[in-house]
């Protein structure tokens, strides 16, 4: 009777275990190690030449985008009348920052998730400003062959881009 048990239990025990073998298999999808091609539209570079009303404004920023494929690289220009710190980090009220990452358009929305990088496009680890994620949320509220004008969701604040440069996406392995 026992013999008889464990022989019930093991073929229990293997039929569990080629079910949770067969459902991981099932259920995990591999990643591709090719840059997706992103929108056709966005390649390219982009540049922010002014604000609206920039003159009256203590802080603003200027934003260059650069898309390849999937891949976004910004630059994001500072510009401050108001003394922000004592630190030599602010300069003369002039500094820029930099991030890269992936984006996404969803409907009207263009999506970034990047982090701060260096000039160099490596991962800031320590200095000035920001460090770990840049993840700004844009509304895209008109288009053309060779402007853009997006509204940060979170500031509310216009950014009007002209292109500079058009490029064709040729997807990159990803390492």
């Amino acid at each position: 009777m026992r013999k008889h048990n464990i022989e019930a239990f093991n073929s229990a025990y293997r039929i569990i275990l080629f079910c949770m073998l067969t459902f991981v298999f099932v259920s995990c999808q591999r990643n591709s190690d090719m840059q997706g091609e992103g929108e056709v539209f966005l390649q390219g570079s982009w540049t922010t030449e002014s604000v609206p009303n920039q003159d009256q404004l203590l802080r603003y920023e200027l934003i260059d985008f650069r898309f390849n494929c999937d891949s976004v690289f910004v630059k994001i220009k500072t510009y401050s009348k108001a003394k922000m710190d004592v630190d030599s980090c602010y300069g003369n009220g002039e500094w820029a920052e930099y991030a890269r990452g992936v984006y996404s358009v969803r409907g009207d929305s263009l999506i970034v998730q990047a982090t701060y990088t260096n000039e160099n496009w490596r991962q800031k680890l320590s200095g000035c400003h920001h460090i770990g994620q840049y993840l700004p949320r844009f509304k895209i509220v008109k288009q053309t062959k060779d402007s853009l004008y997006l509204e940060n969701r979170f500031s509310h604040n216009p950014v009007q881009l002209r292109k500079t440069e058009t490029t064709t996406c040729v997807p990159q392995k990803v390492y």
